[in-house]
Order: C-alpha cells, then structure tokens, then sequence
C-alpha cells in the first residue's frame, strides 16, 4: 500500500467519524446543500416557520415551543429530503435526552409521557375548590336561617322556594351534549394538525385542508392536539359545538381532546372569552419577522 492509498483512507475515516458526531441538525443542514435547497424552500414544503428550522439546523433547541414540535418539525425536515425521517426522529430524541434539554422543552403542566394520569389535570383541582367554598358559604346561610330568632313561620318560606324554583332556567334537552358523544374536528382553513395520545402514539397528523375531518377515537387513551391555528378547527360531540380550542394568538400543544375534556374545559371557559373570540387571518405556521 502506497502513501496515496494509506492518505485516501485516513480522509475516508475523518470524514466517517465527523459524520457520527454531526448533530442531528447539521445533517439536515448538510443534506439541504447537497441538494441544492434553501431554507425558504424547505418551509415550503413542511409548512414549518423558518425560525424553527434555523434553530434545527443550529441545535438550539430552547428557541423550539417543545419536544413534540421539535421531533415533528425535524420528522417533516427529513422528509421534505428523502431522508429516513423515523431513524432521524430517534437520533433527535437521543440528541435532546443526551443534551439534557428535557427539561426546557417538556413544559406542558398536564402531559407526562410516563405516567399521565398520576397528576390531576388542573380544571379538577379548581373545581375541587370551587365546589368547597360553595359548600362552606351554603353552609353558613343555613345556619343563620337556622339559627335566627326571627325565623317566620313555613308557609312564607315554602312560597319563596317555590318562586325560586319557578324562576330557574330549565334546560333544553336539545342543547344538552353527551359525554360519551363522538368528537369530531373540521377545518375551515388549511391548517397542520397533530393528534396523539397519552403513550405518544400517533393517531393522526396532516396538512388538514377546508372540509377535512377527523374522528377522534372514542378508546385513545387521553388524546390530544397540537396545531398552530386552532382558530380555524371547529369542534363537536355528537354533533353539538363546543368552545374554539385557541384564539390563533398562539399555538396550542398537548390539549385534550376528548370529550370528558373537551366537557371540562367548556364548563371552566367564560361566555366572554369564548364567544368574544374571532378568527384571524394570520397563518400560525407561517415565517413572521416579528415572531
């Protein structure tokens, strides 16, 4: 073996072990130029802000919303380019564990990969509590009736219950949603929409365009959604709206979306908030200058 040769393998060594410690980034970066892509192109294609995929490319993974945006928009990267977007997946995954960037990313209160049901969702404790204090006020205006020496005779009382009762809204059984009604999601606009469950298993994700629907299953065990414009997602159990899941101001991640869920967060959001919210026109998963 002449020194040509020995020279040819200690560059085709070199390039091997810098291959195996590019981060996941650089590859895609690396494959992009091979390919003659720009960024612009890319965003295109994926329908992922260039920001994000800057931030990819540079591994600078606190500037991503979270863990399941940062393994999704690096999924659709590979793809755009022919690559082996599962494989590239994992390698993202190992890089942000080994990076200990777990613990930035995985920032929703609600959602833990392990073990979901070990922490109460947060509407439960605020009901919870709500439900204590009516109790204790309730309980102190009993006791003062009770206890007061001016106490009128029944007859008087029982007309003022009766007045009360008659001056309750009846419900409209038309109005009423089951619980254990199916949910579907229609988009209105085109829109990226990921819905997975509580072990992380996909159930659907696709570039929803006006008229496409999903049917959540009624056995996914706690599912959820992200997609960066609620706003133009209508929603039902058994064919009954319910509130927008986001305004479009922001992208939404790991929300329930199934009808217990769906149920608790209608009863826990506003008349004003829910009916004052208007679609916008902004394209959450577009590039901005000022995002």
């Amino acid at each position: 073996m002449d020194d040509r040769d020995q020279q040819t393998i200690e560059d085709v060594n070199t390039d091997e072990g810098e291959t195996a410690l590019q981060s996941v980034g650089a590859k895609l970066r690396a494959k992009r130029e091979a390919e003659g892509l720009s960024l612009n192109e890319i965003a295109n294609r994926t329908r992922v802000p260039i920001r994000h995929l800057e931030a990819i490319e540079a591994s600078e993974y606190t500037a991503l919303p979270g863990s399941t945006y940062t393994i999704g928009f690096t999924k659709s990267y590979a793809k755009a380019l022919g690559m082996d977007d599962a494989a590239i997946a994992t390698e993202m995954r190992a890089e942000l564990e080994q990076g200990g960037y777990q613990g930035v990313v995985a920032r929703a209160p609600a959602y833990e990969p392990t073990d979901p049901a070990r922490v109460p969702p947060r509407w439960l404790a605020w009901s919870a509590a709500g439900l204590a204090v009516a109790l204790v006020v309730a309980y102190f205006v009993w006791r003062s009736f009770a206890l007061s020496p001016e106490t009128t005779s029944p007859e008087p009382t029982k007309t003022v219950a009766e007045a009360a009762i008659k001056e309750q809204p009846k419900q409209n059984p038309a109005t009423a949603i089951d619980p254990a009604g199916e949910v579907m999601i229609v988009a209105r606009e085109a829109a990226w929409v990921k819905i997975y469950d509580a072990d992380n298993k996909r159930l659907y994700e696709k570039e929803m365009q006006p008229g496409d629907r999903f049917t959540v299953p009624a056995d996914a065990n706690n599912p959820m959604i992200v997609t960066g414009r609620p706003q133009v997602l209508d929603v039902t159990i058994g064919g009954k709206p319910v509130p927008a899941l986001g305004t479009g101001e922001r992208s939404i991640a790991d929300v329930g979306v199934s009808a217990a869920a769906l149920l608790a967060r209608k009863a826990n959001t506003s008349p004003a908030s829910t009916n004052g919210a208007q679609p916008t026109n902004a394209a959450a998963l577009q590039p901005s200058a000022t995002r």
